[in-house]
């Protein structure tokens, strides 16, 4: 029970960082990433290759890994940020599907489909690795909300809203949404870290559009641009998925695959009613009033 409960923590909190890094990206600045697996696979993968290739410390290879995927980040932006928002999306995707691509098919440095086992944790026991994520969550968390409260944030919303009004008045579109996207590719640098050593083995399988999907209904749950939200959303949707796993314990008589057809139906109309009755999600986005 305990390590199941470790479980659920540890997915709720990765979960929270990537949704975390969507809002950053999608409900604050408006950059529309599908390849936001793209991102965290990066993550997971520098990490994972840092510390069991090159013998490298967990500790120095999580800032190493940000760093990367900030770099990473700012350079797909750079390329593709004055494309519209469909063919920026197309874009971020089309990059993501390559990376899984060169990972995959690039055995003498990834091992492919094989994966890449026994990847060393920064901290022996599984509570430690929970403080460590929360910690991380926590300090994302954070900046991502003072950024929300700052003038930086202010203007990146109003770009998000009305980017021809916003650069009329002076605002540095490319500039702000280089930062913006750049600071939601550490947080999947982050989470891509926290992925590797929470499982401690990792193969091209386990990132794909799906998790994309996932983070874009936490935030659409959480209420776009809503950070407070977008950790409510995230433990919301991991206690769906997990809890819906027992169905078998009280509904004995269905076959496995007819379970497995209700758990994600079951899933589906309560993500629905959710968005009918909560439309705003669960926190609406901070907005800055100034008192005349």
């Amino acid at each position: 029970m305990t390590a199941y409960l470790f479980s659920l923590v540890a997915l709720a909190m990765m979960a929270g960082i990537t949704g975390l890094a969507l809002n950053i990206q999608w409900g604050m600045a408006g950059l529309v990433n599908f390849g936001l697996f793209g991102f965290y696979m990066i993550g997971a993968y520098v990490c994972a290759l840092l510390t069991t290739q090159l013998g490298w410390s967990p500790w120095l290879v999580m800032p190493v890994t940000v760093l990367l995927t900030v770099a990473v980040s700012a350079l797909v932006c750079l390329i593709s940020v004055r494309l519209a928002d469909d063919y920026f999306a197309i874009v971020t995707l089309a990059f993501a599907e390559s990376v899984k691509l060169i990972i995959n098919n690039e055995e003498w440095l990834t091992r492919g489909s094989i994966g890449i086992p026994n990847i060393p944790r920064p901290v022996a026991s599984d509570t430690g690795l929970l403080a460590l994520a929360a910690i991380m969550l926590v300090v994302v968390f954070v900046a991502f909300e003072v950024i929300a409260r700052s003038p930086l944030g202010r203007t990146a919303r109003a770009l998000r809203d009305d980017p021809l009004v916003a650069q009329s008045v002076g605002k540095n579109v490319l500039g702000v949404r280089l930062r913006f996207f750049a600071l939601g590719g550490a947080a999947l640098g982050i989470a891509g870290c926290l992925h590797a050593f929470y499982y401690r083995y990792i193969d091209p399988s386990q990132f794909s559009v799906a998790m994309t999907a996932s983070a874009f209904m936490l935030v659409i749950l959480a209420g776009r641009g809503s950070h407070r939200g977008v950790l409510l959303s995230s433990l919301t949707v991991v206690l769906l998925l997990e809890g819906t796993r027992f169905l078998d314990d009280y509904i004995s008589w269905l076959a496995p695959h007819q379970l497995a057809a209700l758990r994600l139906i079951l899933i589906g109309l309560i993500l629905i009613l959710l968005l009918i009755f909560k439309p705003q999600g669960f926190s609406k986005e901070y907005r800055f009033i100034r008192n005349r």
